[in-house]
């Protein structure tokens, strides 16, 4: 059950629950389609929240994937990097604004420890489509980042599936 405080965010901006990463999502533009199918560019609007689960699971993208912060509370962006490097990003008042994101690089993100909600944004050009998500394991990314085990584990879901159904 979500706050009334959440709740009335999701219906304002007509947010729907974003499968296997986590959050309240809606798509609010994809750019004409090539010939595959894939956008020219995508953007969406997403609510984090400290309650209901609602962060995002590790998960990374091929394509750079540039972050905006909007209004709330700050957002802990946990990155991985393929060569090995962790670090975590605030997106927020006190932080980023907007922050981009490489391609290859693991991510999760969840309202900071005190924080009630996150609304942000996220654009990609070329834009998104399903076969693009993957979802992170804990154990290996635990082995693989030992220094940041702890945080990778609060930010994986161990049910989801680590890949889009039609992906």
């Amino acid at each position: 059950m979500l706050s009334e405080e959440v709740a009335d965010i999701a219906a304002r901006y007509g947010l729907s629950p974003l499968p296997a990463e986590g959050g309240l999502f809606r798509r609010t533009w994809a750019g004409p389609t090539d010939a595959a199918g894939r956008p020219a560019g995508s953007a969406i609007i997403v609510l984090l929240a400290a309650e209901g689960g609602l962060f995002s699971a590790m998960h990374r993208l091929p394509i750079d994937e540039v972050w905006h912060f909007y209004r709330g509370d700050p957002l802990e962006l946990l990155l991985l990097d393929p060569d090995g490097g962790a670090r975590v990003e605030v997106l927020g008042s006190d932080g980023h604004v907007q922050l981009t994101v490489p391609a290859g690089t693991w991510m999760g993100g969840q309202v900071t420890a005190g924080g009630r909600w996150s609304l942000c944004g996220t654009t990609m050009a070329p834009g998104f489509v399903p076969a693009d998500y993957e979802g992170g394991d804990a154990g290996e990314l635990c082995a693989r980042y030992p220094d940041a085990a702890d945080r990778i584990r609060a930010l994986c879901r161990p049910d989801a599936p680590r890949r889009f159904a039609d992906g």
